[in-house]
């Protein structure tokens, strides 16, 4: 269970997903303080995202969108300017309900977006695999799987995985991220993976003017 208030990190073009590892470069006097209270306290830094127009108030609080990720720091390492190299590990989504505007950095008071797959959730999620891992590496008749999608990755982190992983654009990843459920997430991956294909062939298919 998350805490009622967490430090939060926004950046333009970074969305983080439960079980998934982000690694960070962490320069920013503000973000430099952040790290080193959360370092000092339980460890954990809400990711989100920053909506567009973020440039002309980057300095301050600019807007950003409401449902980011907790990451725990699993790894960190420090350098004599005070800069840090960290490793978050995604736990848990969360929506922010309103923001502390005193600090230094960002904090907002948060609820805590659980996503507990059901039985039936799993069931779903391992008969789309298949579907999904088609889409990533198309294989010939009676072909292996590719050995990059390792069958033992339980299918609920194989779908963050590459929700956070894949080349999508940030609102792509943020619009998954906010799915209800990794079996929504997970179905609307496999829609967009299809779009993406389609819409290359179609180009490719026309070739060079």
């Amino acid at each position: 269970m998350l805490p009622p208030t967490i430090s939060l990190f926004p950046l333009p073009n970074v969305v983080l997903f439960p079980n998934v590892f982000l690694p960070l470069h962490i320069f920013e006097p503000r973000y430099k303080r952040m790290v080193r209270d959360a370092l000092a306290g339980d460890g954990l830094i809400g990711m989100v995202l920053l909506q567009p127009g973020w440039e002309a108030d980057y300095e301050g609080r600019p807007a950003i969108y409401p449902v980011g990720c907790a990451g725990l720091i699993t790894f960190s390492e420090g350098h004599p300017d005070g800069r840090y190299n960290i490793v978050l590990r995604g736990l848990e989504k969360f929506r922010v309900v309103d923001e502390e505007t005193s600090g230094l950095y960002r904090v907002g008071r948060i609820e805590g977006l659980m996503e507990e797959p059901t039985p039936a959730d799993r069931a779903i999620i391992r008969g789309e695999r298949q579907r999904l891992e088609s889409l990533l590496v198309p294989q010939p008749q009676g072909g292996s799987l590719d050995p990059k999608v390792p069958p033992s990755m339980p299918d609920e982190d194989l779908v963050n995985a590459l929700a956070q992983y894949l080349d999508l654009e940030p609102l792509e990843k943020q619009a998954l991220l906010e799915r209800d459920g990794l079996v929504a997430r997970c179905r609307s991956l496999i829609d967009l993976l299809e779009m993406k294909m389609m819409t290359s062939a179609r180009q490719w298919g026309e070739g060079p003017n």
